[in-house]
């Protein structure tokens, strides 16, 4: 039903998730990010607590990712429903698939990212995705869309996909990035590619807006002199 990656920029400190699923709105439930602190996919029969319980124990209790997923975890009696994975703020992982997840499913860390899929044509579809994230260069959300590339490129799901998200957050307390598909007949991961491109030449001035109005530009709208 989903597959996604969380990671990490280890030049810029931003953390980010894409994800793509066969169901409707995956960002709305699956997609947990907060500043400095960590990023959760939370996905195949979703729980979408849990992503907000792994981020407040990072968070609180400064407890590491894989001792606050298995806390999270504890307080779910259907955990083996669940496949999550965890990037924190430093940059180390943790992971997660129960044993009724379903389909297909595999899980992998790499070098400041985690992918994790189900119902995948095959486990490769995940090795895939690390691979292109750990070899891109660039922005953090170009990383991200490029492992995504890469896992339709190596057979995506076992079935067609209709929604997919991006999210990213800074040293914001809000997203700088938070764009959704939540449903397309067809190739919703290039749709979002394409929102993308659309809002990286205004993404930085969206900050400036938000942080100091007097200085930022104006988009001609109206009553916006």
């Amino acid at each position: 039903m989903t597959f996604s990656i969380v990671g990490r920029c280890a030049q810029s400190g931003q953390l980010g998730i894409a994800i793509s699923s066969s169901s409707i709105a995956v960002g709305a439930r699956c997609a947990w990010a907060r500043a400095g602190v960590g990023v959760v996919a939370t996905q195949n029969v979703t729980l979408p607590a849990i992503g907000a319980q792994v981020l407040d124990l990072l968070e609180r209790e400064k407890l590491t990712p894989e001792t606050a997923l298995q806390r999270a975890l504890a307080r779910d009696p259907f955990s083996a429903y669940r496949q999550v994975t965890v990037v924190d703020g430093a940059g180390h992982t943790a992971l997660f698939t129960g044993a009724q997840a379903l389909g297909r499913r595999h899980a992998r860390a790499g070098e400041q990212c985690v992918a994790a899929g189900n119902m995948l044509a095959d486990e490769q579809v995940i090795e895939a995705m690390v691979q292109a994230f750990e070899s891109e260069r660039g922005a953090l959300a170009d990383r991200l869309l490029f492992a995504m590339n890469a896992a339709i490129g190596a057979g995506g799901e076992a079935g067609p996909v209709h929604s997919a998200a991006l999210k990213i957050v800074d040293a914001q307390v809000w997203p700088v990035v938070d764009l959704r598909v939540d449903w397309a007949d067809e190739a919703p991961i290039a749709a979002l590619a394409g929102l993308w491109e659309a809002y990286r030449p205004q993404m930085q001035d969206y900050i400036a807006r938000a942080l100091n109005p007097t200085a930022a530009p104006s988009y001609g709208v109206p009553g916006d002199e």
